[in-house]
């Protein structure tokens, strides 16, 4: 990833720019074939000269060209004949994008492999789903990773998506008019690059594609956070259902041994804080005056390095999380029952108002029994065999029956089945 933002690329990517532009010309008979031909057999470039030469110019491009000019000689001439810099800039930009997008595409194959593996490995593990924090109803521990999985898999979708859109080429001149430069031109680039031509490009590739590309990769950013989140609460010490693996000869914290921190996924919280600071620059570089300005420039100088890298380290350090992931069933368990068969509260509910209960009496009849258990003092099974009211309209047999775990997760095989396919 890194190496697709390195001067020596993106400079290999003008020249091959300029290159088949001259193909093309030489095609149409506006320049003569021999040059084009002397381009790419002279063409060459040094990062260092084309520095030197910027220093004293102050314009990237035309130093870039100046280089080139050194090695090509003479033929140099018809070299960016009727093209403007946005023309090598905005392609150039969009091919680095494309790369990117490819090696995030991968990663996120990556990701849902060990996704899938521990989601299947895990389907039956039950443990207790929560809502505001707060013990809910039973789920399984396959479940939560079947919910990341379907998640990244909308990502890919996405990022496909974005790929597409961004992987345009504008070689249209000043002002995006094609005036001194003929639209087969830029046809024949695109092909080259395996880009498509931008319908319109008013000099610049529109800003629009580029802030969907960086939206793109903030939600995926997101996501990889909210797996995150979800690891740190279930590692910790009053939970401990899951734990970042911890390898022989790792230390958790410089003062106390004992620790065993989250320290992965909380690092994978902040990074997603980093990508996502790509996206509103990128959303405000989409309105530029009239047909061009530079002000989006400096914005994805930074942007486009820091946010694909970022990311693409962020999900093969998921990857890694999840693969290693240290899963504890008997402290699920344990959680589990640690409300004294709350969780089973709202099916008691359904079961009474099916037996002719009105809700309201219904609701009133479970929470007064789930309120003293809440605080610790009985068991909830025993507290509605005893309540009158209750027992009345349900027998002991019939209440018994509504605690089973297997009633909660009697659905896996089907979710399993519309996530990943039956």
């Amino acid at each position: 990833m890194t190496r697709i933002w390195e001067p020596k690329t993106k400079f290999q990517i003008w020249f091959e720019i300029e290159a088949h532009a001259c193909d093309a010309q030489a095609e149409l008979g506006v320049i003569p074939k021999s040059a084009a031909k002397a381009v790419w057999e002279r063409g060459a470039f040094e990062v260092e000269r084309i520095d030197e030469i910027e220093r004293e110019v102050k314009h990237d491009v035309i130093a870039f060209l100046t280089n080139l000019a050194e090695y090509v000689g003479e033929d140099a001439r018809f070299v960016h004949q009727g093209m403007t810099s946005s023309d090598v800039l905005d392609t150039c930009f969009n091919v680095q994008l494309v790369r990117a997008a490819d090696i995030l595409l991968a990663d996120l194959d990556n990701l849902l492999a060990a996704l899938k593996r521990r989601a299947f490995e895990h389907k039956d593990t039950v443990c207790i789903g929560r809502s505001h924090g707060i013990h809910a109803e039973p789920v399984t521990f396959g479940l939560k990773l079947a919910a990341a999985y379907a998640e990244f898999e909308r990502n890919k979708t996405r990022l496909l998506a974005a790929r597409a859109d961004i992987a345009t080429c504008a070689i249209s001149g000043a002002v995006g008019t094609f005036a001194n430069i003929d639209p087969s031109v830029e046809i024949h680039v695109a092909e080259q690059l395996g880009l498509q031509p931008e319908p319109i490009s008013t000099q610049v590739i529109p800003r629009d594609r580029h802030a969907m590309f960086f939206a793109t990769l903030g939600v995926i950013a997101s996501s990889i956070e909210r797996v995150a989140t979800e690891i740190r609460h279930l590692q910790r010490t009053e939970v401990l259902e899951v734990e970042e693996f911890f390898s022989e000869g790792q230390k958790g914290s410089s003062a106390m041994p004992h620790k065993r921190n989250p320290i992965l996924t909380e690092n994978l919280t902040g990074l997603a804080r980093l990508v996502r600071m790509a996206v509103v620059p990128a959303m405000e570089n989409v309105a530029l005056w009239h047909e061009r300005d530079i002000s989006h420039s400096s914005v994805e100088r930074g942007i486009g390095p820091d946010a694909t890298v970022t990311l693409d380290f962020a999900l093969n350090r998921l990857t890694g999380v999840i693969d290693k992931l240290l899963v504890y069933p008997q402290n699920m368990t344990k959680n589990l029952d640690q409300l004294g068969g709350l969780v089973h509260s709202q099916r008691v509910l359904l079961a009474l108002t099916q037996a002719g209960v009105s809700r309201e009496d219904a609701y009133r009849l479970v929470q007064r029994n789930a309120m003293p258990v809440w605080h610790g003092e009985g068991n909830f099974l025993e507290l509605l065999k005893a309540d009158a009211e209750v027992s009345n309209t349900l027998s002991n047999t019939e209440l018994e029956n509504l605690f089973d775990l297997g009633y909660h997760t009697r659905h896996v095989d089907t979710i399993f089945a519309r996530v990943f396919g039956g």
